[in-house]
C-alpha cells in the first residue's frame, strides 16, 4: 500500500528487500527500533509505517515533505 501512495504522488524510492538482502533487518532494527514493514524515510526523515505515511497524506502534508526531499 505503501509502494501504490508513492507511485500515485510520483514519489521515486528505493525499495529494500530486509527478507532477501543479507543483514539488512538488523540494519533497520538498529536505525528504526521497529521490527515491522515497511519502514519509510523520506531523505533522512523517518517517516515510519503506512499508516504513519497514510497519516501524513490524510494531513495534507506528505506532498511538502516529498517536494523538500528534491
Amino acid at each position: 500500500m505503501a509502494k501504490r501512495l508513492l507511485d500515485k504522488k510520483g514519489a521515486n524510492y528505493t525499495e529494500i528487500n530486509v527478507d532477501r538482502e543479507s543483514g539488512q533487518r538488523e540494519i533497520m532494527l538498529q536505525r528504526t527500533k521497529r521490527r515491522t514493514v515497511p519502514q519509510i524515510y523520506i531523505g533522512d526523515y523517518h517517516v515510519g509505517g503506512f499508516d504513519d505515511l497514510y497519516a501524513l497524506e490524510q494531513k495534507q502534508k506528505l506532498d511538502e515533505l516529498l517536494k523538500a526531499k528534491n
